[in-house]
């Protein structure tokens, strides 16, 4: 058999529905091989795109995405997705080719050191030196990607090597379960929240699986203990559960940082060392429960005093199954702060005004968009908007990206989304400088025939640097650009585009977008203003007055 067949099997084996990318010369044989196989080969138009999309992919499936590129240029196209998928912990898949390495017919003609090169943002990296060596190679690197925590791993596939003849066999996958909890570590933990005053659960990106969600859902039920969730622990839990007390989407001084500083026990399940600290540990001396796969990260803001290591969802039921309710427990300041956040929010999703403020877009979409719909984000200063008032019903139903935090991944990410739910409405939200970084992949979407709105927020500029920028005192400078006719642009590639012109047009134009089966694009001119005089004094006065 063609190693470049037994590449492909292997793949097949284990459950691989796509792989993204675009070939080269040095993918040649193993382009040929997939054209017979079950696997889809879906062409993009960057390789950035299709590690978005690769990565997004295994977000959204807990299997392995898989993409495509070849060597040189190609490979490096893909360290960003890889950075992206790594820190994110999405399982993801690279394959990347090489030039003959067992004789030269062009010097170093594109040669680079792509292994060497993705060893520092991946699991695991290696060059095939031989086709019996497929199987294993293969085995092992779905193995690490999937292992706690996922991550980014990445094959070489020289040309010659996929060439040549092997009679190696498949490796079947090994069974693997998940290690639970010490018992020990269980009964500390319940007795540590019930001699706790005010205890509070921070959900972090980790705990973003359904069973854990599930297992969450029973605690707080049981117990009553409200919760807050940090930007990719949103939905894990119903957002719009009178427990909820909000999102840390503002490194501090908001509402949600109020109840942070007031608790004396914080159940932090599935902290991930990648997101901003939600809380500062040195400042008051309260103690923290570390619950995730594995132990924590330690450092001057995180240093928990209990920690309880295995599956999570199991580690909650446990918890949930011994605890008692308390009622020494004074929960009654939390929502007198959570009711402060709603109605401050409330207030400012009511403006009309045009251009259109952040807080009534949001508003806007979350009304248009059924509970199980998903809206994925670019990044942009819109990103703490989504994260702060976006009620999110259902895990991963408003995918942002707060670890590597890149531009240029929502409209790949929407795209995803829609392959693996197809049934579900999904929109991307977009500022004018993250979406035209991979604009082109609209081509890929009219392709593909994938039924999504992409929502650009244009304001000319990049608007999260100019928010930053006047928060630092300094001048307007540097910052503006100007754009494309943005209806045009999607039109030119088959698409239907759109402009709003008021405030009031853009709930109705959403409906009928989502309702009507293309790859559609709304222009939202918006208005960031009054972003340095919210987020920055008015939010901090008002919470700093509870």
């Amino acid at each position: 058999m063609k190693a470049s067949d037994l590449f492909v099997k292997a793949l097949e084996a284990e459950g691989v529905e796509y792989v993204f990318g675009i070939p080269g010369e040095e993918n040649l044989d193993l382009l040929e091989s997939l054209r017979s196989s079950s696997i889809k080969l879906i062409l993009t138009r960057h390789e950035q795109g299709a590690g978005f999309m690769a990565a997004t992919y295994g977000r959204l499936t807990g299997k392995v995405g898989v993409c495509l590129s070849t060597l040189g240029p190609g490979a490096t196209n893909l360290v960003t997705p890889a950075a992206y998928a790594q820190l994110g912990a999405m399982p993801i898949l690279m394959i990347t080719g090489q030039k003959p390495i067992k004789t030269s017919k062009q010097g170093r003609f594109q040669v680079i050191d792509a292994v060497d090169m993705m060893r520092p943002i991946t699991k695991y990296t290696t060059q095939v030196v031989s086709g019996d060596r497929i199987p294993s190679v293969v085995r092992e690197a779905f193995r690490l990607a999937h292992e706690e925590r996922p991550g980014a791993v990445h094959i070489e596939l020289p040309e010659d090597i996929a060439a040549e003849m092997t009679s190696a066999p498949l490796l079947e996958a090994s069974v693997a379960r998940r290690p639970i909890a010490e018992y020990k570590a269980i009964n500390k933990a319940v007795e540590m929240i019930e001699q706790a005053t005010s205890p509070i659960l921070v959900i972090g990106a980790g705990a973003n699986r359904k069973l854990t969600s599930k297992m969450l859902g029973e605690f707080v039920a049981k117990t009553g203990i409200p919760f807050i969730t940090t930007q990719m622990g949103k939905g894990v839990i119903d957002e719009t559960n009178p427990l909820f007390m909000g999102n840390t989407a503002l490194s501090d001084g908001d509402f949600v940082h109020r109840v942070i500083s007031r608790a004396d026990l914080i159940v932090n399940v599935g902290h991930d060392v990648v997101e901003k600290p939600p809380f500062f540990m040195h400042k008051d001396g309260k103690q923290v429960i570390h619950v995730n796969f594995d132990s924590a990260a330690v450092d001057p803001v995180y240093f928990p005093q209990l920690e309880v290591i295995g599956d999570i969802a199991n580690s909650i039921w446990q918890i949930k199954e011994n605890i008692s309710p308390q009622s020494s427990w004074k929960l009654d300041f939390y929502r007198d702060v959570h009711d402060a956040y709603v109605a401050h929010r409330q207030a400012s999703e009511q403006d009309d005004r045009f251009p259109i403020l952040p807080e009534r877009f949001v508003k806007i979409v979350r009304e248009a968009m059924p509970k199980d719909g998903i809206v994925t984000l670019d990044n942009g200063v819109y990103k703490i908007w989504f994260a702060r008032n976006y009620p999110a019903y259902f895990p991963n139903t408003l995918l942002l990206d707060n670890a590597l935090a890149t531009m240029g991944a929502g409209l790949p990410s929407a795209m995803a989304a829609k392959m693996v739910y197809p049934q579900k409405p999904v929109i991307t939200v977009c500022g004018d400088g993250g979406f035209m970084m991979n604009s082109q992949e609209l081509e890929t979407a009219v392709r593909l025939n994938l039924h999504i709105v992409v929502l650009i927020l244009r304001d000319d500029a990049y608007g999260m640097i100019k928010w930053k920028q006047a928060h630092m005192d300094f001048e307007n400078f540097g910052l503006d650009y100007g754009n494309p006719d943005f209806v045009k642009y999607i039109e030119s590639y088959g698409g239907k585009g759109w402009r709003i012109e008021s405030t009031a047009e853009l709930g109705p134009l959403l409906t009928k977008c989502l309702n009507e089966p293309a790859v559609h694009l709304i222009d939202v001119p918006v208005d960031y203003s009054l972003n340095d005089q919210t987020l920055n004094k008015t939010i901090r006065e008002l919470s700093s007055k509870l």
